[in-house]
Order: structure tokens, then sequence, then C-alpha cells
């Protein structure tokens, strides 16, 4: 009898995917994507027995009627968990996991791997014998784990990886058998040599044409420490660099030249936010060219204006991560890490010998700190990256990795480079109610003011009043607007005209902006010092001044997280002469960690830097390789409030594009423009505007449809009672 995996388009059998061949493709592919990861030969087996469920005659008459429901998975996990030993039940993880999400370890649900390979009836598949013959034995991967309390997180991480390689193996297998045309336009990427080439020239043109300036002097040092120190040995690394000092070309040229040196495959550099992204993603495609830069995230709409195959190309690269220069979101990165979705870990094996940049190091999600950090050391430790933590402002660590983790800074003079290019002045007022702030806001012609919530920013905003060069942003404006806004402001500060901004912390996120005087309301030290980074930062005066307030009104601090961030920076301003020195900062998240952890580093049990246990719920079953992959994924949430896009119509591109979902039906490509136009809102906003009749659902997609419901100034209104005060929309 013949066996099939898989059907063609023609009825006739000869043309479908004979088996045995599917299942040696996918070994030989995993085992590739296994090699950087010293897993060659489990990764083999693995794929090897992935589909053995399939030689049984129920499934075989499953390809010819779809109806018919089979379990194919179960069996190799079977065969898996049974036969190989302590290597075999991680393998059996990926088997029974490679299509629906690999499961809980053990429990009483028929769906956890432990009842599914020891209880579950599953079809005949003993045929297998017939076509295969399958090792006697499998070798366990030589794992190093982090530390003796780690061991169960370094074979957990190991699983996702062999998944990894698994799934993507199976994936363009099935590609290739199906759709040869796409499957050929994967892997068409030029060496990283001949783009760090291309960044150097480029770098070289924007420093001949640069004037001469103390602060062009300074970004010319750090580009000289990193290239330096990218000879070093793969590892970890920290590179400390003021804001505006030239960190995101540098940054990049450390990662290019270090992966030439070291033989690491392509670099990943991982943003908090999807503002900065954009913006970073734009400055290194026309340092690089658009061709090898991978954007992916949620906001990124891939060119419309190029040949189809390029397109194309990078939409398929974006699926595992094929691509010289990946820019992704944390939120990506790190969920990708702690996922048991197919789709979401195919990528992981990519990651292994890359070089990883974590900008802003210091919005790592403080819940989920030690899981990050975590994550991290296996990387380097087990997997050949190297990973540099970036930042202007970087998080106090060093107590959370391992003993014997070496962490080496890029900088050589990290104090030096903050004194030079120190450009702003800090003042502290106290608390102030919003008509001092306003008041202080109006004696200014250029100034920014940073409030931490909404609906504090709308507050000032309107004793402000509207008037022309009066500017209000916040994340109820949808990001075209924003950024709309945000050309404006940046041209009002070029050409010298009034301009008073209020915004809520999103301005911080990256946004190049140069005002001569900032505003902030108390926060963090790392917000302090992101809001200065928008004061004076090109050093056209001897100092920028930045006036820190605490607000008088419940608006200002609605948050516990606020509070408690904006509580310990109070305290050590009041102890320190300069609140952003590097001392300062230090002592902030010393101070701030103990305060949410107030346990040892390597302890188990909920804290504040791993609130859902995480570290704890992988060690406990650990001896017998019980892992609750499934929960463990369900718990891991960098953004822990679920949101939904609504789609405000607000120029005609956006109404085309909605068009084109109502009559040729809803597309990636489409949802992606349609982003640009998204507010995100909670499920109990949503419900206030569904229950006042101002959203109508195309394809699935809510889409806003009052036309009081968008102020050309505030953005998105939910309340009702704000509603009837709008006098500027977009509709």
């Amino acid at each position: 009898m013949e066996f099939w995996a898989r059907p063609s388009d023609s009825d006739h059998k000869h043309t479908w995917q004979p088996l045995k061949d599917h299942l040696v493709a996918v070994a030989d592919r995993a085992s590739k994507f296994a090699e950087p990861l010293g897993a060659a030969e489990i990764a083999w087996v693995t794929g090897l027995c992935h589909d053995l469920g399939k030689y049984s005659l129920e499934f075989q008459r499953r390809l010819e009627d779809p109806r018919v429901h089979v379990d194919h998975s179960t069996a190799g996990a079977t065969i898996a968990f049974h036969e190989y030993g302590p290597a075999g039940r991680l393998m059996s993880y990926a088997i029974a996991g490679h299509h629906s999400g690999l499961p809980n370890g053990g429990g009483a649900h028929e769906s956890d791997l432990f009842h599914r390979v020891k209880h579950k009836q599953i079809a005949d598949f003993s045929s297998y014998s017939s076509e295969l013959k399958i090792p006697d034995s499998v070798k366990m991967p030589a794992l190093r784990p982090q530390c003796r309390k780690r061991r169960g997180f370094t074979l957990a991480f190991f699983t996702r990886m062999l998944f990894s390689c698994l799934v993507d193996a199976d994936s363009l297998d099935a590609e290739a058998f199906g759709d040869p045309g796409v499957s050929a336009l994967r892997g068409v990427s030029e060496p990283l040599a001949d783009v760090e080439l291309r960044l150097m020239e480029h770098i070289r043109r924007i420093t001949a044409s640069a004037s001469r300036s103390r602060v062009n002097e300074k970004r010319a040092e750090v580009l000289r420490d990193c290239l330096q120190a990218a000879e070093q040995a793969p590892g970890l690394f920290t590179l400390t660099v003021p804001t505006g000092g030239g960190k995101t070309l540098s940054s990049l040229a450390f990662a290019l030249k270090h992966a030439r040196l070291h033989g690491l495959r392509r670099v990943i550099y991982a943003i908090p936010f999807t503002s900065i992204i954009e913006q970073n993603a734009g400055v290194f495609r026309e340092a690089v060219g658009e061709q090898v830069v991978l954007e992916h995230h949620s906001n990124v709409a891939l060119p419309e204006n190029r040949e189809d195959g390029w397109r194309s190309s990078l939409e398929l690269a974006e699926q595992n991560w094929d691509a010289p220069l990946v820019v992704t979101t944390n939120v990506q990165f790190f969920e990708s890490l702690f996922s048991n979705k197919p789709g979401r870990c195919r990528k992981l094996h990519n990651v292994a010998k890359s070089v990883i940049i974590l900008d802003e190091a210091q919005m790592l999600p403080v819940e989920l700190l030690k899981p990050c950090i975590a994550a991290i050391c296996e990387l380097v430790n087990n997997y050949g990256a190297s990973v540099v933590l970036c930042s202007a402002t970087q998080p106090a660590l060093e107590g959370l990795f391992p003993e014997g983790v070496k962490v080496r800074e890029v900088s050589r003079d990290p104090a030096g480079l903050y004194l030079a290019l120190k450009r702003v002045e800090v003042h502290d007022m106290g608390t102030v109610g919003d008509e001092d702030v306003v008041a202080q806001i109006l004696r200014q012609e250029q100034v920014l003011c940073i409030v931490n919530t909404r609906a504090h920013a709308k507050k000032v905003f309107e004793q402000l009043g509207r008037a022309d060069g009066h500017y209000h942003l916040s994340a109820a404006m949808y990001p075209k607007h924003r950024q709309e806004r945000l050309n404006e402001i940046r041209q009002r500060l070029r050409d010298g005209l009034v301009c008073r901004v209020v915004s809520t912390q999103l301005i911080e996120a990256g946004v190049d902006v140069d005002f001569p005087v900032v505003l902030r309301a108390m926060a963090g030290i790392d917000s302090i010092a992101q809001a200065a980074g928008r004061c004076n930062r090109e050093g056209k005066a001897e100092k920028g001044q930045v006036y820190v307030f605490w607000p008088a009104g419940s608006e200002g601090m609605s948050h516990v997280w606020f509070k408690r961030t904006a509580s310990i920076a109070a305290s050590v301003m009041r102890q320190v002469e300069d609140p952003l020195g590097l001392g300062s900062v230090k002592r902030y998240f010393q101070d701030l960690y103990f305060y949410e952890d107030g346990t040892t580093p390597h302890s188990h049990g909920p804290t504040g830097l791993d609130s859902h246990d995480i570290l704890g719920r992988i060690e406990v079953g650990a001896k017998a390789l019980d892992f609750p992959f499934r929960e463990i994924a369900e718990l891991f949430r960098v953004i822990g409030d679920e949101t939904v896009g609504v789609v405000v119509p607000g120029d005609e591109r956006c109404r085309k594009l909605l068009d084109e979902v109502r009559y040729l039906g809803i597309s990636r490509q489409r949802v992606r423009g349609l982003q640009q136009y998204m507010v995100s809102v909670r499920p109990w906003e949503l419900k206030e505007l569904q229950e006042a009749g101002v959203l109508t659902d195309v394809h699935g997609l809510p889409v806003l449809s009052g036309s009081r419901t968008y102020d050309n100034v505030f953005g998105l209104v939910v309340d009702p009672a704000e509603r009837k005060e709008v006098d500027a929309w977009i509709y």
C-alpha cells in the first residue's frame, strides 16, 4: 500500500506527496535548522517521527474525505516518549504540538501530553515500519543550565527551540510541495558583510556633512567604541549612551561587525514601542537599503509601490525571521520566546546565533523581568547569541543575572559621555496645580509638557486653550493623525514659531523633537530622562530647562504604577545633586527592583519581578520533565490589558482601504494599511461605543461611524458627555 502525506490539486494520486518523502524532507530541514543549536540529531529524529500517525488507514481515508477527523500527532509523540528516554520526552512535546501548540505536560486534561501518550486510544500506525527505520536511541544535546536552580528552564527553553525547528521545517516542506513558486522566493538575502559596507558608507556620508560640534564629536566617539567592542567574543553587553548620542546607527554598526567577525547570522533589533520602530526602521532602510530590513510588528504595512516578488519575499521572511536585519517589538520578541503556538515559535531557531539589540532596555516589563533575564541568559549561554542592552538610563540588572555571567559595557566611559552630552538642568517644582502648570506653559514660546494619563493631558490642554501653535498628543489619536501633528510641531520649532505641546508619555518613546523647555509630571527617573531627551537635543543652548512637578489633582497619578515609580524617583531626587546622573539612575532602579521583589535573585515564587511565578512553574515539575507550556504562554503577556483596534476613517486612503475590505474581502495587507488609522480601546470602551451606535462592522473590523466621536485635537471620544462638546472632528 502507498502512504501519502497530503493530496495535490489533482485527484490523481501519483501527483500527491508520498508520506516517506515528507518525513525525510522535514527531518533533513529540521536537522539543518538545529545545527546552530548543537541539536541536529534530535531534530532529525523529531522530524522523522512527527507524522507517523499518517500511516494509519484512518488518516489515509481522511485525505479523500476531509470530514473524517484523525489525530495524527499523538502517534509519533508516543513513540518518542516511550522509546527515547529524557530526550524523547522533550521530542514528544514538539511532535504532539506541531499543529495545535506545545501542550502542558502532566495534569488530568485529555489534551495534556502525559495523558495523550499513556491513555489515548489512537489508530494503528504500525505500517510505518514498512517504509522507515527509526533510530534505536537519541542523545540529549549538551546544554549548560544557567545555575542549579534553572535546569528546568534550560530544558523547557530547548524544547521550544526544537519545536521551532520542527514546525518551520514542516511548514516549508508543505509549501515547497503545494506552492513551489512561493517557496522559491525564500532565502534570498545578501551577506551581512555587504550590509555592513553600505552602513559604514552611509555613516561616512552623514559624518562628512555634519557640522563640528561637541555633540557630533561624542557621537563619533560612541561609534569608535562600538566598532572596537565588536571585536570581543560573543556574549552579553550593555551600551550606555545618553539620548542624542547616536546609539541607533552605532549599535547597528556594532551588531553587523560583530556578526561578521564571529559568524553570527542576523541582527534582531527589539524596541518597546511601535512608534520608535517605525522611526528606527526608516533610519535603517535609508542606511542599508529597504530589501534587507524586515519590520515585524502590528502597525507595519509593506510598501505597495514595489514588485510583488520583493514584497512577498519580505512578507514570507516575517513568518520565520529568515532575513539579515529584523526590527521588531519587545512584545513580539519576548512573547515568542515563551509562546506555545506554532506560528509564534516558528522563528525561534533563527534567533540562535544572532546579534540581539534590546533598545531602551529600561522598558523591559518589570512584572516579567526575571523570566526575560532568564531568556536572555539562555540565548547567550546555549544558543551562541550576543545580546546588547541599549539605554540612556541603564537598568540595574547586575543582581538578577546568574553568578558567572559577565556583562561588558561597550562604551569606554559612560560617565564621561553623560557629562559631555549633558544638555539640561532639572528643577523640582514640588506639588503644583494645573493652573500653575498652564501658567508656566504660557510663559514659554516653545515648550513641551508631558503628563502621565490621557485624562490629565486633556484637562491641562483644555485650560491652556485651543489656539494657533497649541497641540495635544495622546494614544487616543490614530497613528497617522499623531504623525501629521508631529510634523507640524517640528516645522514650527524649526521656524521659531510659538509651539506649546501637551502630551502623554508617548512622545518620550524615541520621538525626535527638540524643545528649549520641558515640563514633566513626576514619574520614574527613566521617564524623566526620556523627557529630558526632548529638551535641547542638539545642544543649541548652553542648557535646556526641565521642570519636574507633582500633580496636585488625582488625574495625574491615577495608576498605582505611576505612584510607585514617582515616589521612588522623588525619594532619590531629594538625595542627589544630579537626578539624571548615572549613579542616580542606578540607585532608582535598585530601589525599584528591591521594592518590587524583596527576594534573592534566583528564588522562586510570585514576586513583583515574576508576578505569575513563571520560573517557579517551570521548575516545579522539572525532574519529571513536566512543563506547563500552554499555561505559561497564557500567563506571559508583556502588555497585560487586552485592547481592540477601532478604525477611524480619517482620510481618503483609509476610506479606499475600507471599500477594498468591503468588496474584495479582508486581507493581511489591507488590515496592516488600516492600522495607521486604528485607535486601541479597552473592552469597556468598545462596549460604550457599541451601545452608542457609533460603530459599524466591516468584515469583523469595528469602524467609527459617528460624526461626533473623533475630535481633531483630542482624538477618539468615548465618554457620551464629551461627545456633545466636540466642535472639530475627522470623519
